[in-house]
Formats: C-alpha cells, sequence, structure tokens
C-alpha cells in the first residue's frame, strides 16, 4: 500500500465541535481500509507482579477480538489484532493502520485506559471512542463524581480515603459503600462492600488502599433500582452516520434503557464483580430488562442524564452510564464506562443494542465510521438525504430470561 499522503487539517471539512478536535495532521486513506483492532486479551497481556487478584477482570477474551473484526472485515476493510501491551509502538509501526479501533483497558497506572489514545495522537494515527482525557477522568471515579458535582448532575455524597485514616465526613450517613476509585468491571466490589457503621467502614477503607494501591471511594449507598445506559452520537453524528435516523436533533440516540436488578444475583443488592463475570446461563447472574419497565417521565430523565454525564467530561462518541435510584426514587449517577464491553449479547452495551434492534455488525460498524469522521475520512451525507428523527422507543417491557 502507498504512502499515505499528510494533509493539514485546515484543508478539509471541519471536525466536531464537541471537543474531539484531531491531531494537527491526519490521513485520507481511500477505498478499504487497514484497520487496528487494539485490546487486552485475558491470559496473554502480562499483568504486574503485585496486581489485586482480580486485575485484569475488564480485558477480552479473544472471540471479542475477533467478533469485532469480523464486522469491520464485512464491510470491505482489512483488520489485525494489535496487543495493547509494551509491543505497540513496534507493531503500530510495522503495521501502519489507517485507523485504530481501540477498546483497550490498559494495564496499570492511574490513567491506563487513557494510554493507546495518547500513543495514538502521539503517532497522529486516527482512532475510536474517547480520547485522552475522558478515558483517564472516566477511570477516576472520585475526579468523574467531582466534574458531574460541578456540572449541577446529581450523585451520591462521597467522600476519598487516600491513607483511610482522614477523618469522616459530618455530611455522610451510613450505610455507605466502599469501591476502589480507579478501578472498573465491579472490581473490589461484593457484599463487604456496603458498611453499616465506621467500624465496618474503616476496615473495608484499609482493605481497598492495601490490596489496589489506590484511594477508596466512599458514597452514600443507594437502595434504590439500578439502571444501565448507553450512550452513541455527537452534535454532527447524523452528517457522518449511514443510519441518520438513528438520531435526534441533539445528535444523540436514544438506546432502550437497561435495568439490573440483583436482588437475586450472587452479589445481592448490588452490580459486583463476581455477578459481572457470569455468563447469562449461570446460576446467581442478575435479571436484565430491556427496555426498563419505567414511566415515561423517568425514562426519559434517564436517558438525557446520561447523554448530559458523558458530554460533562468530554466523552466521543460511544460509552455506557450507570444510574441508581436513591431511597426517594431520585436518579444518582453512579460511574461512566467510555470503553464499553464489546461481547456480543453479553455486554450490556450488547444487550441494549439487541433491544433496540440494531445488529452487533451496526454498532461496530457505527463506532468505526463515528470515530473515522472527526479525522477526515469520512465524507459528511448531503443535509437534504439526511433526515434528522428521534426513536423515542418506551414499549412495553421485554424481561430477558436466562436458564
Amino acid at each position: 500500500m502507498k504512502d499515505k499522503e499528510m494533509i493539514p487539517v485546515s484543508d478539509e471539512p471541519g471536525p466536531s465541535s464537541e471537543g474531539d478536535k484531531p491531531p494537527s495532521y491526519y490521513p485520507r486513506p481511500e477505498g478499504s481500509w487497514r484497520v487496528a483492532v487494539i485490546a487486552n486479551v485475558k491470559g496473554e497481556t502480562a499483568l504486574p507482579i503485585n496486581a489485586p487478584a482480580d486485575a485484569g477482570a475488564e480485558f477480552d477474551k479473544k472471540e471479542t477480538v475477533q467478533a469485532v473484526q469480523a464486522a469491520i472485515e464485512s464491510d470491505g476493510h482489512t483488520t489485525t489484532f494489535l496487543p495493547a501491551d509494551t509491543t505497540l509502538p513496534f507493531t503500530l509501526r510495522k503495521y501502519n493502520p489507517d485507523i485504530c479501533f481501540n477498546f483497550a483497558e490498559g494495564i496499570s497506572g492511574d490513567g491506563r485506559e487513557a494510554h493507546v489514545p495518547a500513543m495514538l495522537e502521539l503517532f497522529m494515527i486516527p482512532y475510536t471512542a474517547s480520547r485522552v482525557t475522558a478515558n483517564a477522568v472516566g477511570l477516576d471515579k472520585t475526579m468523574t463524581k467531582r466534574i458531574w458535582a460541578e456540572s449541577g448532575l446529581p450523585t451520591a455524597r462521597y467522600q476519598e480515603f487516600v491513607t483511610g485514616y482522614e477523618p469522616l465526613s459530618r455530611n455522610l450517613r451510613f450505610p455507605m459503600f466502599v469501591k476502589p476509585a480507579r478501578e472498573g468491571t465491579g472490581m473490589g466490589m461484593d457484599e463487604g462492600a456496603i458498611c453499616n457503621d465506621e467500624k465496618q467502614l474503616r476496615r473495608r477503607i484499609h482493605w481497598v488502599v492495601d490490596n489496589y494501591s489506590q484511594p477508596a471511594l466512599v458514597e452514600e449507598f443507594l437502595p434504590g433500582r439500578e439502571f444501565t445506559i448507553a450512550v452513541m452520537g455527537r452534535k454532527d453524528a447524523a452528517l457522518y452516520s449511514r443510519h441518520p435516523e438513528w438520531y435526534g436533533s441533539d445528535g444523540f440516540h436514544r438506546f432502550p434503557v437497561l435495568e439490573v436488578d440483583s436482588h437475586n444475583s450472587v452479589t445481592p443488592g448490588l452490580y459486583g464483580h463476581t455477578a459481572k463475570t457470569l455468563h447469562v446461563w449461570d446460576d446467581g447472574v442478575p435479571g436484565f430488562i430491556c427496555p426498563a419497565n419505567v414511566d415515561s417521565g423517568l425514562y426519559n430523565q434517564l436517558q438525557n442524564l446520561a447523554i448530559a454525564a458523558h458530554q460533562a467530561i468530554g466523552s466521543c462518541d460511544i460509552s455506557r452510564v450507570d444510574i441508581r435510584l436513591d431511597a426517594a426514587g431520585r436518579p444518582r449517577l453512579l460511574e461512566i464506562n467510555t470503553l464499553p464491553g464489546l461481547t456480543p449479547d453479553f455486554s450490556d452495551l450488547c444487550v441494549i443494542s439487541n433491544a433496540d434492534g440494531i445488529s452487533y455488525r451496526d454498532l461496530i460498524l457505527e463506532i468505526l465510521y463515528l470515530g473515522a469522521s472527526r479525522f477526515g475520512m469520512v465524507a459528511p451525507n448531503e443535509v437534504e438525504s439526511a433526515p434528522v428523527g428521534m426513536r423515542m422507543i418506551v414499549p412495553a417491557p421485554l424481561q430477558i430470561k436466562y436458564k
């Protein structure tokens, strides 16, 4: 393949105005693309020696990588898998991709989900999903909550403990919930995370600090129902999408809301690490209801709140936001996943997409082309032929049952 021509940004159609401006120069390949699929694979990515017992829980199976590759190749592109490890700088140079489909979780460090995007921006290689800052912030649950609070978005009252010996804030009320401040996939979250007095609380905080070598985030426990909401789009998404009818006037698609019912799960009352590792046919798996059976007012509120949370930290194109109701039934933001799982028929985003009638192939290609459009690789649709509609889906709830 001939060398790619480097073209200044100023000579091309303007990028999105939502904080996702591309690097100073970018390639404009013609025809099919060379796509590098970048991820961490379970059993193949080496972990730090002092990593906690559940380290690597966020990593993907090889089958997920292959499913993503198959979806991309179905549209005429070529792909290769590049492990997100210390070999990545060298394999990137060797493969010379036109664009990278990134869902790498990273190996170590506070901002590990930002490592791959930072490297790709250094090499000026286009890529999908959120950029450096959003990925770093999204992994840091405390920082995310601070930004949401500053933005006027509702979240449970909280306090971060660095050593575990800090005075407990007088504004917090028991029961409280303790979790690692910079982990995902329910790591460090089980029944012991719910604390009813200060003795329990201090013991749990020290356990988190000692085992995860990071601060512990303490929140007032939210006893209500739990939901997860997928977010896809941006202001100009319909202009670059093959499915402009998916998007509302604000540029975002309204996915159906997924409720996670953990009452009878292996981690009762919370969507913890063990529950997230179970397959759909295993005993103790939570119930998944999509669309959630809630009134239209709350339904709309959950969708709009998820979009606002996504925008507040500068996420790009795709994310998944977790929300839980407080004792009064009011929604409170829990956390955001800027690199949501992509395991077909298993990951929350994929379950939501299926319930919405969007195939796995179309979901993956939409993420690819939204990312590519930020770097001038996708020509905009003709405005006249790009209808913008809003699909507000609140049908009778579908109860997804697994045996």
